[in-house]
């Protein structure tokens, strides 16, 4: 069996190295994309399993990459996982398959995309 592949979306690059460790150690593949133009970049050429997105980052942010996701057939199914350090905006991507807050545990983010992907 092929490794799922998960595109981790954030700005801070302690997060994004932080998610790549805990997502590799569980046996994910991880590609990373430190914005959201880098991200769309990212996905005209792949289609990963599922995606982390951070709502706050320079350029294109969550909503604007979520809406970008939805608008594209290719990649509409794809779930996404928002993290985001603004509680309060845990309704701004109406269509996230989950959200959490940060700061996170590692066994908790990976029991939710275990979920997700149905593993």
């Amino acid at each position: 069996m092929s490794k799922k592949t998960i595109l981790t979306v954030d700005d801070d690059p302690n997060i994004r190295d932080y998610l790549e460790a805990v997502f590799t150690d569980n046996g994910y593949a991880v590609v990373t994309a430190e914005n959201g133009d880098k991200a769309m970049e990212l996905l005209a050429t792949m289609r990963p399993d599922l995606i982390t997105l951070d709502v706050e980052m320079p350029d294109k942010t969550g909503p604007w990459v979520s809406r970008a996701i939805q608008k594209n057939s290719a990649l509409a199914t794809i779930p996404i996982v928002v993290i985001t350090g603004h509680s309060e905006l845990q309704y701004i991507i109406p269509k996230a398959a989950a959200f959490l807050a940060k700061p996170f545990e590692a066994d908790e983010v990976v029991r939710v995309v275990r979920g997700i992907l149905g593993e």
